[in-house]
């Protein structure tokens, strides 16, 4: 592969788990990747892979290479374990392995171990692995590599960017009728106020219910974009209605569902504030930390 097309790392650390330290790094696209020389000493195995023995991304690797391990080895693993050529942060080319292999590389020694297949120059390892997965057992190796390289807000960042961009359009569509004046109705209900379907001008104050109890549920900071793409203007109102902002195939399907289970709510609610209280159960605000795990 020419140097110049090998993958960047972007971000870069050093795990700590027992006495062991483990260089890490984040790719450009996303690939959380631990330092081979690194890697190996983790292990238990003290010498590192010299590059003139020829460090391929076809052969496997010589920790996994004795043949009493093979029975606990399938071909995803094999797969898995190919060396990642890459260039570190100081321009310099370096080798590195999947980050999630550790502890599948672990859990060979160790179950080669429980079978009694281990050889007598294998039984270090597997104590070395048996630390490694007692540290692992806490938090995941992806968390611990983006922890240390700085990657984790940067992740943050991407994901909640890619929810925005299926919820929200760049141009507001046309004004159509989406939410249901049943909708209002319950609401009227529930606050007591009289209730008039044709009456088009309403509390302003309903305004700050709907950001609340509808975008705020939404989506992460789903609120705060359409904020942001729908000012308000000089005279204190804005221009389109936030809903025309929303996507078609995701963000206003999702706005209907929602809408479709607040009614439900308004309907089974004896007040406003009991109201509230299931609004929070059911369907709560959306936090400043983005889960890798939202599905949208």
């Amino acid at each position: 592969m020419n140097e110049k097309k090998l993958p960047k790392a972007i971000f870069q650390g050093e795990i700590k788990i027992g006495d062991g330290i483990l260089p890490c790094a984040v790719l450009k696209d996303g690939t959380r990747i631990l330092n081979q020389a690194g890697f190996l000493r983790a292990i238990g195995r003290s010498r590192s892979p010299k590059a003139k023995h020829g460090v391929t991304v076809a052969e496997t690797p010589t920790f996994l290479s004795a043949n009493n391990l093979k029975p606990f080895i399938n071909n995803e693993l094999i797969e898995s374990t190919k060396p990642i050529k890459y260039v570190d942060s100081n321009n310099r080319t370096g080798y590195g392995y999947h980050a999630e292999i550790l502890p599948q590389v672990c859990e060979v020694f160790l179950k080669a171990r429980d079978e009694g297949k281990l050889k007598s120059n294998q039984e270090h390892i597997a104590i070395q692995c048996d630390i490694l997965i007692r540290g692992l057992a806490r938090v995941g190796i992806i968390a611990l590599v983006d922890e240390a390289t700085g990657y984790q807000e940067v992740r943050d960042r991407l994901a909640l960017a890619k929810i925005l961009d299926k919820y929200i359009l760049d141009e507001y569509r046309r004004w159509t009728r989406t939410f249901p004046p049943e909708f209002y109705k319950e609401m009227f209900k529930l606050k007591k106020w009289p209730y008039d379907e044709q009456q088009i001008k309403r509390p302003s104050v309903i305004g700050h219910y709907t950001n609340n109890i509808v975008y705020k549920r939404l989506a992460p900071e789903v609120l705060k974009e359409l904020q942001r793409k729908n000012p308000t203007t000089e005279k204190g109102f804005r221009k389109q209605r936030h809903h025309q902002w929303l996507s078609d195939n995701i963000g206003i399907p999702k706005l209907k569902d929602h809408l479709t289970g607040l009614i439900a709510l308004m309907k089974a609610a004896p007040n406003w504030r009991q109201f509230e209280a299931m609004v929070n159960r059911v369907y709560p605000k959306y936090g400043d930390t983005i889960s890798m795990d939202f599905e949208d």
